[in-house]
């Protein structure tokens, strides 16, 4: 095992953390700025006011996304399981 397939391996590990944490986080960042121009433009500043959309938004992105999540992952797994023999050969 060199230091190249390691840096490759580590390269996919972050390309995949990326992937499947991107659709959670964007959702978030939207209902939040959506929230805070809501609490702009009423004068509401309830710092609490937030928490329960974003956390009903990400939880529907979960839902909907979690079996494709759960793919990648297995996908992601088992091509590194595949890996070990020529790995561990250093080829």
């Amino acid at each position: 095992m060199n230091s190249a397939s390691v840096l490759h391996i580590a390269g996919q590990s972050i390309y995949l953390v990326i992937e499947l944490a991107g659709p959670m986080l964007i959702t978030a960042l939207g209902v939040g700025v959506l929230i805070s121009l809501f609490q702009t433009i009423t004068q509401i500043q309830e710092p609490t006011l937030t928490f329960l959309p974003k956390l009903l938004a990400v939880g529907l992105v979960i839902f909907i996304s979690g079996n494709w999540m759960i793919g990648q992952l297995e996908s992601f797994t088992f091509q590194l399981f595949a890996q070990i023999p020529s790995l561990l050969a250093g080829r």
